[in-house]
C-alpha cells in the first residue's frame, strides 16, 4: 500500500487520467464527457471531471488526492447547481469538445445516443431537474465531509463518496476503489429513506401552510362576526 504523495502522483495528471480512462472503476457505466471544465460563467472555478450515467443525468466527480479537503462539498454543489441548467445540445456541445481535445473524430450527439441506447436526439431527455449526481474520490475523507455527505443523502441529494488507495508491486501500479457512502449493500435502503424523508419534509410544510390559513381566516372571521353580535 502507498500513498499518492510517495509515488510523487498528481492530482490532474494521475488520479484524474486514472478515472478517466476507466470510469467503470466508480462501480457503473459512465461517459466522461469533460475534464477540467470552466466554462461557468462570471466565475473562474474548474471541475475536475463531467460525467453521464445511463439514465441521462449528469454527474460531477471532484478527485483529491492524500485528503478530501474542507471545501469540496461546497464546490461540488456549486459545480452541479451550474450543470444544472445545461441543454441537451449545450451537453453535446461540451462533449464535442472534450472529443477534439482527445483527438478523436467521433460524433458527440451520436455516442450519447449509443451510450443511452436510443435513436431520437429530439426526443431525447437527458440531466433532467434535480437529477444531477455527485461523486467524491479521495485516499481520505474529513469527518465534516462524511457528515455533511450524509446529510445531503437524507435530503435526497444523489451523492456518493469513493476512497481511492494506490498500491505498487514491482514496477506495476494499481488503484482499489472502494464505496463508502452510502455503503453499497445498504444504497437502495438509504434512497427509500431519502424518498420518505422527503415525503414527510413536504407533508408537514403543506400542513402547516394549512394551518396559517386556517388561523388567518378564522382571526379575520371572529372580527367580522364579533362587530355584528356576541356569540363567539
Amino acid at each position: 500500500e502507498k500513498k499518492f504523495h510517495d509515488l510523487g502522483f498528481r492530482e490532474r495528471d494521475n488520479l484524474q487520467e486514472w478515472i478517466a480512462k476507466l470510469p467503470s472503476c466508480l462501480g457503473e457505466d459512465l461517459l466522461i464527457i469533460q475534464k477540467e471544465f470552466d466554462a461557468f460563467d462570471g466565475t473562474s472555478e474548474r471541475l475536475d471531471l463531467l460525467a453521464m450515467d445511463k439514465e441521462g443525468n449528469i454527474i460531477i466527480i471532484e478527485n483529491k488526492l492524500d485528503y478530501s479537503g474542507k471545501d469540496v462539498i461546497w464546490q461540488a454543489i456549486n459545480y452541479a447547481s451550474y450543470c444544472s441548467n445545461f441543454t441537451k445540445n449545450e451537453i453535446a456541445d461540451i462533449y464535442a469538445s472534450y472529443l477534439e481535445k482527445q483527438r478523436k473524430t467521433e460524433n458527440a450527439k451520436e455516442n450519447i445516443l449509443e451510450f443511452l441506447s436510443t435513436q431520437d436526439w429530439d426526443t431525447l431527455e437527458i440531466n433532467k431537474p434535480q437529477s444531477q449526481r455527485i461523486f467524491f474520490v479521495a485516499a481520505n475523507f474529513r469527518k465534516d465531509v462524511t457528515s455533511a455527505a450524509l446529510w445531503l443523502l437524507s435530503y435526497n441529494i444523489k451523492v456518493k463518496c469513493f476512497k481511492v488507495t494506490p498500491y505498487q508491486n514491482g514496477d506495476e501500479l494499481f488503484l482499489d476503489v472502494i464505496q463508502v457512502i452510502p455503503i453499497p449493500d445498504s444504497e437502495e435502503l438509504m434512497i427509500r429513506m431519502a424518498e420518505k424523508n422527503q415525503d414527510t419534509i413536504t407533508s408537514r410544510e403543506r400542513t402547516n401552510e394549512r394551518q396559517k390559513i386556517n388561523r388567518t381566516f378564522w382571526g379575520k372571521f371572529l372580527d367580522a362576526i364579533n362587530a355584528r353580535n356576541t356569540l363567539f
